[in-house]
């Protein structure tokens, strides 16, 4: 009988992964993957909460080492890192931003899952056909989320911000759409009177942006699509849901999207529910934890 040793076995080389911004202690982000790398057996891949302040994501994607394979990309970064990767996806050159980076030995890749995410997280809620929209707010977000209503069918799209001029990137990243929708940039304080909502708002500005006035003129549309996630109800999501408005949240764009990446990241995927859940389970143990004091 042989006593030679068997072959020795090396363990898989880890593979990290990270949401990067700032702030970012609040991100659910590391929730969700965890929560599908452990249904999914994955034991080699890592997923952590990256602050990278304003203007440092350049130099920060430079000195990642190997290991290094993707960065779900949050505020401030999304426009800075369409700008430092090495190929971008059409789509992400479409919204102006990337949430996405995927990091391999042929460099790095940038792309927009905000968009599919937001297309996604709407028809699951059974909004299929968008004639007119209203979105909330003028950065990264808010040009995703309109082109999303523009590949469900937006042709009209009413753009409200406090500064018209600081929404200049998103809109012209609509207007360029291949539908060409036609795009009307309105000041919050200065909205007309009989202003038309169309079939679905988009709020994309924090809690402290929607103010009482905001929130009676957008509360009535049939769909309000809420990209925040927390606090939850929002002023605004509250106010939909009693006027009996559909409810998109925020936590329903953040696993859609979270999906999208984790397919890239690590080739494999699971149901929504598995990061939705997760999410909604932390969200949970926060305000279960704020209402004991800790």
């Amino acid at each position: 009988m042989s006593t030679a040793p068997g072959p020795t076995r090396t363990a898989e080389p880890v593979r990290r992964c990270a949401v990067v911004g700032d702030p970012v202690e609040h991100s659910l982000s590391p929730v969700l993957h965890r929560a599908a790398y452990a249904a999914l057996g994955l034991t080699d891949v890592t997923y952590d909460a990256v602050r990278v302040p304003a203007g440092g994501l350049t130099a920060h994607v430079a000195g990642l080492g190997p290991g290094w394979r993707g960065l779900s990309v949050t505020m401030p970064h999304k426009r800075e890192a369409l700008a430092l990767a090495d190929r971008r996806t059409p789509l992400a050159v479409a919204a102006g931003g990337a949430n996405t980076l995927v990091l391999g030995p042929e460099g790095v890749q940038a792309d927009n899952t905000d968009v599919p995410g937001a297309v996604a997280a709407l028809r699951e809620r059974g909004v299929t056909d968008v004639g007119r929209a209203t979105v909330l707010g003028g950065g990264a977000t808010a040009a995703s989320t309109a082109l999303a209503l523009t590949e469900l069918g937006a042709r009209r799209l009413t753009v409200l911000v406090r500064s018209p001029e600081r929404a200049a990137e998103a809109v012209a990243a609509v207007r360029a759409h291949p539908a060409a929708p036609a795009v009307d940039v309105v000041a919050t304080d200065d909205v007309p009177a009989g202003l038309a909502l169309g079939d679905v708002v988009v709020a994309t500005v924090p809690v402290a942006g929607q103010t009482p006035d905001l929130v009676a003129l957008l509360a009535p549309a049939p769909v309000v699509f809420e990209v925040v996630y927390d606090p939850w109800p929002t002023p605004l999501a509250a106010a939909a849901a009693a006027a009996g408005a559909t409810v998109v949240d925020g936590l329903d764009l953040l696993a859609h999207q979270a999906l999208l990446q984790l397919e890239q990241f690590t080739g494999a995927t699971v149901g929504v529910a598995v990061m939705r859940d997760a999410g909604r389970a932390a969200l949970a143990a926060r305000t279960a934890g704020v209402g004991a004091g800790a």
